[in-house]
C-alpha cells in the first residue's frame, strides 16, 4: 500500500490518521504530520483493501503498446493523386466516402489529419496505401561517454 502523503509504499506498516482534517492512510515517516485515528478492529483492513482496489483501476495503460501501424508522411499528396488518377472531383469522393468536400480539401493540402477511420475510407476508395508499419526504435549498446545516459546523439549513426 502506498502512503497517501508521500506515495512511498509502506505495505502494512500504513496506518490510518488524520491530516488538516482529512482520514489518509500514512507511512511511519508521515505521521508525525498527522494524528492518529483509532478505529474499531476490522475496519482498517476494509479501508485497506478499497484502496488496494482504488490503485489497481488508477494504473496507467500503455496506449501505444498495441499501435503497429502509422500514417504516412504525405498523406495529402498521395490521397490528392490517387483521386486525380481515378478521375474523381473532390465533390465525388466525398460523397463516396460520407465525408464533406472541405474536409477532403483541407486533408489533401495538409491542413488536416485524417482520423484512422477517414484514412481507411480513402484507401478503400482510393485502393492506396495509408499507413505504414511502426518502426521500433531500440537504444544503441553504447552509450554516451558523459555517464549521463543517452542523449539524442546517441539514437544517431555516424556515417
Amino acid at each position: 500500500m502506498q502512503c497517501e502523503l508521500c506515495g512511498k509504499e509502506c505495505g502494512e506498516a500504513g496506518k490510518s490518521a488524520t491530516v488538516d482534517g482529512v482520514e489518509m492512510i500514512l507511512c511511519p515517516s508521515c505521521m508525525k504530520h498527522g494524528k492518529g485515528v483509532s478505529r474499531p478492529t476490522g475496519a482498517s483492513g476494509r479501508i485497506q483493501q478499497s484502496l488496494l482496489r482504488r490503485q489497481r483501476r488508477t494504473r496507467q495503460k500503455d496506449v501505444y503498446e498495441k499501435m503497429d501501424k502509422e500514417l504516412i508522411d504525405d498523406w495529402g499528396s498521395v490521397i490528392k493523386d490517387a483521386r486525380e488518377k481515378k478521375g474523381l472531383s473532390r465533390e465525388q469522393l466525398g460523397f463516396s466516402i460520407g465525408e464533406r468536400t472541405v474536409t477532403i480539401s483541407k486533408i489533401e493540402n495538409d491542413e488536416l489529419r485524417p482520423s484512422d477511420k477517414v484514412a481507411k475510407k480513402l484507401e478503400k476508395a482510393l485502393d492506396i496505401n495509408l499507413f505504414e508499419e511502426v518502426k521500433k526504435v531500440t537504444p544503441p549498446k553504447n552509450i554516451s561517454s558523459s555517464g549521463s545516459g543517452l542523449t539524442l546523439g546517441d539514437f544517431f549513426k555516424e556515417e
